[in-house]
């Protein structure tokens, strides 16, 4: 279907359910259901976190389209779950989550983006290739003890470096 509008925002409290319910139907699937409302809405009132939200319509109909949340270190971010409605998948609001709280990581002089995702989901890691992210390593059991995660990151830029020895990014 082709979306007839998308509005990207940061979502509200009354936005937890329903992501929480996205979260568990696209993210966690055969997993026990972690994300729970009470989990988003904290993320959402948490000044270090951005929870963002696409808004859709399709005719007279409007959802949530997908919805990303990630949360804001000293240095490095963390992308704790991005997803995207099956209607809509494949139209680029992935990539328009991702690219939004990625500009919000530059902006607040961040340098790199962590994130996990499973070892076996390979559209998402196609995605995230894709959009320049490098896998690091696999970490075994990560997701309840069931299934391996990869571990994957993108560098935003590089750290500025005040003693003059080389550094690792």
């Amino acid at each position: 279907m082709a979306l007839a509008s998308v509005t990207l925002e940061l979502a509200r409290s009354i936005d937890a359910k329903p992501i929480a319910l996205m979260s568990r139907d696209q993210i966690e699937a055969g997993l026990e259901w972690k994300w729970r409302a009470p989990a988003i809405r904290a993320f959402i009132l948490d000044p270090e976190s951005s929870v963002l939200c696409a808004r859709c319509s399709l005719g007279a109909t409007e959802f949530l389209g997908g919805f990303g949340i990630m949360q804001f270190g000293s240095e490095v971010a963390h992308l704790n779950l991005l997803a995207v409605d099956p209607r809509v998948r494949r139209q680029g609001l992935g990539e328009q989550l991702l690219t939004w709280l990625e500009t919000t990581a530059i902006t607040a002089g961040l340098y790199r983006i962590d994130l996990e995702v499973r070892s076996n989901n390979r559209g998402a890691r196609r995605f995230y290739e894709e959009l320049g992210y490098k896998a690091s390593r696999t970490i075994r059991g990560y997701y309840q003890g069931r299934e391996s995660a990869l571990k994957m990151h993108k560098k935003l830029r590089d750290r500025p470096n005040f003693s003059g020895a080389p550094r690792d990014n």
